[in-house]
């Protein structure tokens, strides 16, 4: 960036286009900041939101309107995301995760040492939701999106071609010389269902370290990461939508120094032959999950959060009991199908009640 552009660029966010940024959160109930009322539910006020696309999404940075520096840094973490979406994307053949790919079922590649971490915490994650988590599932995904397009669903022959590459045994990692090779050249990385929670991992470690204290970062509302607190607030308001009702409100969480991610099938699905299928695939069978509508994670980093919220859909209730009873710091909501003509069961693993307020009926 030239001298110039970078003078206008900090002359606009400082200046003028401030006080149009500063506006109050609309009755967003797509898990953005909730102002809907409840049982004494806490409602957010006036904030400043900058935002950018990226990896297939909108992400905002939502701050309290103040003076200093935080405008600048919430635009620098967003061309941060930017130059994550370049490093870790699979649709650009440059990108080091394309590259890895591309070479690693040849010789042991050299990976950066924040993705290296990063694929590592994938199959620490596979290990631990008893493979509901499969950053090798690319196969699998692609194969569905072509048949979706192609309006039909996939062969058993064509999803056990699928099966036979994936899997995080296909993966071999030298801690000491921080590369990655595959076994099979078949085998391939995607991080879809953890990529944009890192991103907010690295923007907000990026946002803290140039002093800014209390934000709220959202990765196309279903990704998010809070910080501090929110004016006169314990934490950030942010709503859970009713997977049953999208137009409505389930709850509301208020989140402090915490992230939170939801996945559900009410939005990406496809019907065929008078059958329903969600876009959530189980990488163990290699079909789509039928047995969940919504799950919402609550955990200390906006990866885990993505990641588990993902595992715990495939895996189910007990898994997702087993690993919040062993892992303190981390929360669920999930919510089953209901059987016909029942509300919603909904089914709370470790999300303390303080912090949780639902809608009343």
């Amino acid at each position: 960036m030239t001298e110039s552009a970078e003078s206008n660029r900090r002359e606009f966010l400082t200046g003028r286009a401030l006080q149009k940024k500063i506006e109050e959160v609309g009755e967003n109930l797509l898990n953005e900041l909730d102002q809907s009322p409840g049982r004494e539910t806490p409602t957010a006020g006036d904030t400043v939101r900058l935002g950018t696309r990226a990896m297939a999404c909108e992400f905002v940075a939502i701050m309290d309107p103040s003076p200093g520096n935080q405008v600048l840094a919430a635009s620098d973490a967003l061309e941060l995301i930017h130059e994550l979406e370049q490093q870790m994307t699979v649709y650009r053949s440059d990108s080091e995760l394309s590259v890895i790919n591309d070479t690693a079922h040849q010789h042991p590649v050299v990976v950066e040492e924040r993705l290296f971490e990063l694929l590592q915490q994938t199959v620490e994650i596979n290990g631990a939701t008893a493979g509901g988590f499969d950053a090798t599932a690319g196969p699998l995904i692609r194969l569905w999106r072509n048949c979706r397009e192609e309006n039909r669903i996939p062969t058993e022959g064509e999803i056990a071609e699928c099966l036979n590459r994936t899997g995080i045994d296909h993966l071999i990692f030298d801690e000491m010389n921080h590369t990655v090779s595959y076994n099979s050249e078949a085998v391939e990385l995607n991080l879809g269902g953890i990529g944009k929670g890192y991103a907010l991992d690295r923007a907000g470690e990026h946002l803290r370290n140039e002093g800014v204290e209390n934000f709220l970062f959202h990765g196309g509302y279903s990704s998010i990461l809070a910080a501090g607190t929110h004016q006169n607030l314990e934490g950030w308001p942010v709503g859970i939508q009713n997977p049953a009702f999208r137009n409505s409100r389930l709850a509301t969480i208020l989140l402090k120094d915490q992230a939170l991610s939801t996945s559900g099938s009410s939005v990406q699905f496809f019907r065929h032959a008078g059958h329903r299928y969600g876009h959530i695939l189980d990488p163990r069978t290699g079909w789509p999950v039928q047995n969940m509508l919504s799950v919402t994670v609550v955990a200390p980093t906006a990866a885990l959060a993505d990641a588990l919220s993902t595992a715990f859909f495939v895996s189910g209730v007990e898994n997702a009991r087993e690993y919040c009873d062993n892992a303190p710091d981390v929360g669920a909501l999930l919510i089953p199908p209901p059987e016909r003509g029942r509300k919603l069961d909904i089914v709370n693993c470790g999300i303390p009640e303080e912090m949780l307020f639902f809608t009343p009926d």
